[in-house]
């Protein structure tokens, strides 16, 4: 029994890093894009910073830590500065997890070059490898997590935009989305279906990497003959 609670504690502590630059990462995108778009309010509201206390929510967090799916606190916007509204409010919803969606395969290919170029026996790389690696399983959860369709989460604001008469919906819950979003994670309820879809897009981003990897000792021996 103790044996497992300090592979808990151990777990969580891989994974801190991996939530922390997660959560910053998906937030500041959110807030970029709609800064691109020409609205000044995330600026206003200093979420346009790698400040990890600006973007935490706390149930959202501890939901990455123990589940590695969760969400952030959200970014203030204003539709109103988008020459497109609609447009607007899609592009940023999907900025976030677009953003874990990149960190992830970078995180995937660094472990892929530390698993075929660093020393096997040290131990400092192993530890930076499985870091790097629960980078790569905490935003695919961030990400994929965010694109479902309930609020608070980024998939509600995407969906309210193509059926307008969903916000009607999502208002009479809006205020309790997150403590649902928390008692479904605890119960278990969508563990299998989002752990099917976490794995598609693991495994398919892993496959690009692969195609990456195996071509490296080509491409460098290609240079040395060059």
């Amino acid at each position: 029994m103790l044996s497992y609670y300090i592979s808990q504690i151990q777990s969580m502590l891989y994974a801190a890093p991996a939530v922390l630059a997660a959560i910053i990462f998906h937030e500041c995108a959110h807030g970029w894009v709609s800064d691109r778009l020409g609205d000044p309010t995330p600026r206003r509201a200093g979420r346009l910073t790698l400040n990890p206390l600006k973007h935490l929510d706390l149930a959202g967090t501890l939901c990455l830590l123990f589940f590695h799916m969760g969400w952030a606190k959200p970014v203030p916007i204003n539709s109103r500065y988008y020459k497109n509204p609609r447009s607007g409010i899609i592009l940023v919803s999907l900025a976030g997890p677009f953003a874990n969606f990149i960190l992830a395969f970078l995180s995937l290919l660094l472990y892929g070059l530390l698993a075929l170029y660093a020393p096997t026996a040290s131990s400092f790389w192993g530890t930076l490898e499985i870091i790097v690696y629960y980078g790569a399983v905490v935003n695919v959860g961030l990400g994929v997590f965010n694109l479902i369709p309930f609020p608070p989460l980024d998939g509600s604001h995407v969906l309210e935009e193509f059926i307008p008469a969903v916000a009607a919906f999502y208002s009479h819950f809006q205020s309790y989305g997150s403590l649902i979003l928390l008692l479904l994670l605890a119960s278990g309820v969508l563990s299998r279906p989002l752990s099917y879809l976490d794995n598609a897009v693991l495994n398919g981003l892993w496959r690009i990497v692969y195609q990456i990897l195996i071509r490296l000792p080509v491409m460098v021996s290609e240079g040395a003959v060059v």
